[in-house]
């Protein structure tokens, strides 16, 4: 109570009501759109929810700077707009990661391969003209062109992109090796084996998307609790509130700026 004293000055409350517009409708951005959008799509969730929140403590704060008798939540309001800010950066890095970990794995693959003709020259052609049973040469540090089983040579193959195998891992006739690896110092032919979506890098792919897909599946999970948490947010404030306006007029103030803001 003293650091208060200390601290106040006169007209404070016009400064708190200045820089909580600034939270609301900078910081609160993202959740105000939040709720138009769940709203006009009929499905409501975590955005309505902390939208729901953040414009009933905006308002209460607004009531009072005007004179009306109350509590006032300025750092109820920051505080909660901070920490959904921060929960909402920590999805949006997670999901960007996620993308980038996706392009990081397709770049893996090369434009195109060596292919053996069967009049035993070589022709550059682009990877989606393999097709299974050709055969591929692999020159050494160029990218492996798709899944394969070497044919003749021998190399070392540098797999850690893929498996997470930290050292090269030697490879001879009737070994398998993965598209998007790395050859090391060895020439090799490899017959293609599986193109396409069947092939390992594809398939890691997948799985990565899988778990964003995941992820979203947890997200309407929790939104389908938020709309829950909203009405007995609504049910049990309005009661509550309405008890309190039975007995003194700072109660049915809060009830009817409750009602409005809702």
């Amino acid at each position: 109570m003293g650091l208060k004293k200390i601290v106040s000055f006169p007209g404070e409350i016009y400064v708190l009501f200045a820089l909580s517009s600034i939270v609301f409708f900078y910081g609160g951005y993202p959740f105000l759109k939040g709720i138009f959008d769940e709203l006009r799509s009929s499905k409501p969730g975590m955005m309505t929810l902390i939208a729901i929140a953040i414009t009933t403590a905006y308002v209460l704060q607004q009531c009072c700077c005007i004179g009306l008798r109350g509590m006032a939540f300025f750092w109820e309001l920051a505080t909660l707009i901070d920490v959904m800010l921060l929960g909402h950066w920590i999805e949006m890095k997670s999901i960007m990661g996620a993308s980038k970990a996706l392009e990081e794995l397709a770049s893996l693959m090369p434009s195109d391969a060596h292919k053996l003709m069967p009049d035993g020259s070589i022709e550059d052609v682009p990877l989606r003209e393999l097709m299974v049973a050709d055969s591929v040469l692999i020159k050494p540090g160029e990218k492996i062109p798709a899944d394969g089983i070497v044919e003749d040579g021998e190399t070392s193959v540098n797999e850690a992109m893929l498996t997470g195998e930290s050292k090269p891992v030697h490879k001879k006739a009737g070994d398998k090796v993965i598209g998007g690896s790395i050859n090391g110092e060895g020439s090799i032919t490899a017959k293609v084996n599986k193109t396409g979506a069947d092939s390992f890098l594809s398939q890691v792919i997948k799985l990565v998307k899988e778990a964003q897909e995941s992820k979203s599946r947890t997200q309407d999970l929790a939104n389908r609790a938020a709309v829950w948490l909203i009405i007995i947010a609504i049910v049990g404030g309005g009661y509550n509130t309405f008890c309190m306006a039975l007995y003194n007029e700072r109660g049915l103030c809060l009830w009817l700026l409750s009602g409005l803001s809702l």
